[in-house]
């Protein structure tokens, strides 16, 4: 398989601090945010065309069911995990290849290492301490049923990045954002340096409006469930302060629907 040389990997179950890590990064060098957790409901409309029994299943149940009623090997099935794989090395293919890619997420898979996809140099996985990853969710106030799935999907990531033998960081809370961020930039000094990067503040403006149409893709995908309610356009999500400014790392609450207003800014920013 031909290598994504132009893709950084960072990997790891939910509660370690991808998407915090990456999207800084992202801002920072002026690359192309990858989030897989954006393409959720994309990739279940391609499992249920492909006819995936697991999928038909997930989709045909109420909340309750999924959650409450199943077991958390149960939710690991439904949750697509290994399915998605090779969904998210289609989706990496399709992007351009400049600038850079920070592709982040849980179903990033350890075996793109393997078959050489991913450049080991390019590639970490997240590893959150189990005390660290429950407090986490803790903090999340995530429920039960969630919190079971995500930490068995814990324990099953970290045998896939020991397997194939995924260049790993503990995150067990001793080091802050920044600090994890730093850490993860010295591992891949030299991508970064080499790139290619964004060159203009319209490039780098340009790749903040991807990501953040990629986050309310993600919602709107999810209302559009025949079994979802609810008006998309009015949800309130976290999205990426679109300023330019490389040192940047605000966000702005604001509902899907005010997205097409213009430029999303966090206050004080222009």
């Amino acid at each position: 398989m031909q290598t994504l040389r132009h893709v950084l990997w960072i990997g790891g179950p939910p509660g370690g601090g991808k998407s915090s890590v990456a999207t800084r990064i992202a801002r920072r060098y002026g690359l192309r945010w990858y989030s897989a957790d954006t393409r959720t409901w994309q990739h279940r409309d391609r499992a249920l065309r492909a006819g995936n029994a697991a999928a038909r299943r997930w989709e045909a149940m109420t909340p309750e069911q999924r959650w409450v009623g199943s077991t958390p090997q149960e939710m690991l099935e439904g949750s697509l995990h290994r399915e998605r794989g090779p969904m998210v090395i289609d989706d990496l293919r399709a992007l351009p290849g400049s600038p850079l890619v920070v592709a982040e997420g849980s179903t990033l898979p350890a075996w793109a290492l393997s078959c050489g996809v991913a450049e080991r140099s390019r590639a970490v996985w997240l590893l959150p301490t189990r005390q660290f990853q429950q407090a986490t969710l803790t903090d999340r106030d995530m429920a039960p049923g969630p919190t079971a799935l995500y930490l068995l999907l814990g324990e099953t990531i970290e045998q896939e990045a020991r397997e194939h033998r995924a260049r790993t960081l503990t995150v067990d809370g001793s080091r802050g954002v920044q600090q994890m961020v730093t850490a993860v930039e010295e591992l891949f000094a030299e991508a970064l340096a080499e790139g290619p990067r964004a060159k203009t503040l319209a490039e780098r403006q340009g790749l903040l409006r991807e990501a953040n149409q990629a986050i309310a893709d993600q919602v709107r995908d999810r209302y559009g469930r025949p079994w979802a309610h609810g008006d998309a356009e009015a949800v309130v999500r976290e999205f990426i302060c679109e300023c330019g400014d490389p040192a940047c790392d605000a966000s702005a609450l604001i509902p899907l629907g005010g997205l097409s207003l213009g430029a999303v800014l966090a206050p004080g920013h222009r």
